[in-house]
């Protein structure tokens, strides 16, 4: 049986942090790096970052929605990426946030989760809104094949909480039945003293009086939004408690607004890792 990515993802986090890096080259970013918006200044910003962080952290956060807006072109382009990673031993975690029942949802797992896809990638973030259970198909092929899947569970939007705080069946929030169902496929994983391959979702600039359990959770923790989106050490710190070294701090823009120059990006790189220490 592979490795799971829980397992993996902790053994590169002990070696190189837990910062996860957002490679996001929207527009803005193309133009700050003197780039053109089209394929080529695509591929030149995401294969740069690839090369620049190489070796420095453990794992990278491409958005699949800034690769698609280019269409065939941007999809080849994503494939690029995700195979320099892999030749430098980063892992890849593909910001796709799918979600959807049956049939259809079997089929974006195997795009993204089966071995021989040029798109397979070491995890992937999902959508729950359709309810948990439609996630299980995604989660069993994630195991399989030692990948993982990060849940959405709280949102850094406004709006999120409209949703994301409601009651569940069991009375509590969305956002925490949605953990707890994280935890619960975790827990074999538990029992063996590893960290299990079903993460959660929760943004780095929360509302910190949200009062989220994640005691049991015993998988990693995504947390976008470091950086330039707001987001300090220090809040999650008290986010997560003393589930704080579960977390993987995510920044995109903080990092990318520090290119073209790969030296630029690396000093960036190493200045948030340090603030997370």
């Amino acid at each position: 049986m592979a490795p799971s990515y829980g397992e993996r993802l902790r053994a590169a986090v002990s070696r190189h942090g837990s910062l996860c890096v957002g490679i996001d080259p929207h527009p803005g970013v193309l133009d700050r790096w003197d780039l053109p918006r089209d394929a080529y200044g695509l591929e030149r910003c995401a294969r740069t970052m690839i090369e620049a962080v190489a070796g420095r952290v453990a794992i990278v956060k491409p958005q699949s929605a800034f690769f698609e807006t280019y269409g065939s072109a941007g999809i080849a382009v994503l494939e690029l990426v995700i195979a320099d990673a892999r030749d430098a031993g980063v892992l890849v975690l593909l910001d796709v946030k799918r979600g959807d029942i049956g049939s259809t949802m079997d089929a974006y797992a195997a795009a993204y989760l089966t071995e021989g896809s040029t798109l397979a990638v070491d995890a992937i973030t999902v959508s729950p809104f359709l309810g948990p259970a439609s996630l299980d198909g995604a989660i069993a092929l994630a195991e399989q094949t030692g990948r993982g899947v990060y849940v959405l569970a709280a949102t850094s939007n406004p709006e999120g909480v409209t949703v994301q705080q409601a009651k569940s069946p069991d009375g509590s929030s969305i956002s925490q039945a949605m953990i707890n169902f994280a935890a619960a496929h975790n827990t074999a994983s538990a029992a063996r003293g590893e960290w299990g391959s079903v993460g959660v979702v929760v943004g780095a600039t929360i509302d910190p009086t949200t009062g989220l359990d994640f005691d049991k959770i015993n998988g990693s923790i995504l947390a976008p939004g470091l950086g330039a989106q707001g987001g300090t050490a220090e809040d999650l710190r008290m986010i997560f408690g003393s589930a704080y070294p579960l977390v993987i701090p995510s920044s995109s823009r903080g990092i990318l607004n520090a290119g073209p120059d790969v030296a630029a990006i690396r000093a960036a790189v190493e200045e948030t890792q340090q603030s997370l220490r």
